[in-house]
């Protein structure tokens, strides 16, 4: 490939970042070093290395605590579920849950559910049309979410995605916590979603996954805040994803070699959550003394691991060099906090992209990044046959 597409990529991509948070990743990218303290921030670390020990490390770091994610999730979504809990409850629940998130479940869940929406994609754009996958994705994920949280398909309106997304949009690098206002919003959507969960929950069985959920042990507390974790934050990471993959293998070159060579799929997908980092921090809060790198850290310091920056730094797109295999899947964490739902999001990255491959080469016509937004994105992004 030359290196006029790949930074034409890089370009559209820097874009999106920047009208997501077009104050805070000027500033993480102006920082220099592996890892630094930043007054007003925390702890900024951006070396895939020590990224990785301080996720593997719960002896000194927690997802509990001070500027972690329990002072955002847990007064929304109670204290038992894996995004807010840390030791032998953590482990315990993600033991509970793990068969629901087995490769087998979930690629026969997300292919009763999408086979025949993307099956659509394909056709209308062999048909000629122009897809805004922005809304195709959105529309995907809705299906999805409707499964999770036991509603008819038809009953996740745009209204409603709308107002879940609108949750995440409440966060910040800078803002540790949601004001009364903002929790009171979240409270608001989320007890409509969960209404309908804790039916499906009592009902039991394997028709739905809360009720699945109750087959596998969980408490109704614990599968409501599961549920309500993987709608809020599964759902806007895939909604993210997608059409930034897209742009990315339209933009570097490499789409029409994806149409002619499927073997290049699954590393253009890793190298495509590489350079796009759905979710492009993580926090942890200091629980004991230590040191991350030359940088002596206490407990009660707010650690802000910039997995955007670590993933980036390793060069541009290149399915063909496949570079985040040596990541190891960073961007969905690691170790015992490893993103349970991973299964279940690459199930759906891979039938819309199988959908969007069939359909043959494609150009992108129009694009508009989301702004102000927790989890960089496109508000849209209309192709068509190229």
């Amino acid at each position: 490939m030359t290196t006029e597409p790949a930074a034409l990529a890089a370009l559209m991509e820097e874009r999106v970042m920047r009208a997501a948070h077009p104050v805070a990743y000027r500033a993480l990218k102006s920082l220099r070093g592996p890892v630094r303290r930043v007054p007003g921030l925390g702890v900024l670390v951006n070396d895939a290395t020590l990224l990785r020990g301080v996720l593997m490390d719960p002896e000194h770091f927690s997802k509990k605590g001070k500027g972690a994610s329990s002072d955002l999730w847990t007064p929304i979504l109670g204290p038992s579920l894996l995004l807010n809990m840390d030791g032998v409850d953590h482990f315990a629940l993600r033991r509970k849950i793990g068969p629901l998130f087995a490769p087998a479940y979930v690629e026969a869940l997300a292919a009763a559910s999408l086979t025949d929406a993307v099956a659509d994609l394909t056709k209308r754009l062999k048909n000629g049309e122009r897809v805004d996958v922005v809304t195709e994705v959105r529309r995907y994920a809705s299906i999805m979410v409707s499964q999770l949280v036991g509603l008819p398909v038809d009953a996740f309106s745009d209204d409603l995605f709308a107002r879940v997304a609108s949750i995440t949009r409440f966060v910040s690098l800078t803002k540790p916590r949601f004001t009364p206002r903002e929790l009171a919003i979240a409270k608001g959507v989320l007890g409509e979603l969960t209404a309908n969960s804790r039916e499906a929950y009592r009902a039991g069985g394997d028709a739905t996954v809360p009720g699945r959920m109750r087959e596998l042990g969980l408490t109704e507390d614990e599968a409501l805040g599961a549920v309500g974790a993987f709608v809020i934050v599964g759902t806007e990471t895939l909604v993210s994803y997608l059409p930034r993959l897209v742009a990315v293998l339209v933009d570097s070159g490499w789409y029409p070699q994806l149409v002619e060579d499927r073997s290049l799929v699954d590393p253009a997908i890793a190298e495509g959550m590489r350079v796009t980092t759905p979710s492009p921090v993580m926090l942890r809060s200091v629980v004991s003394d230590a040191s991350i790198g030359s940088v002596a850290v206490k407990a009660g310091d707010r650690v802000v691991l910039a997995t955007f920056a670590a993933n980036r730094a390793l060069g541009p797109f290149d399915p063909s060099l496949n570079t985040a295999a040596t990541l190891k899947q960073l961007w969905f964490g690691a170790g015992s906090h490893f993103c349970i739902g991973a299964p279940m999001a690459m199930a759906q990255i891979h039938l819309v992209v199988d959908a969007l491959l069939a359909a043959g080469p494609v150009r992108v016509v129009s694009r508009a990044a989301s702004r102000g937004v927790m989890i960089p994105s496109y508000a849209s992004l209309v192709i068509e046959r190229a």
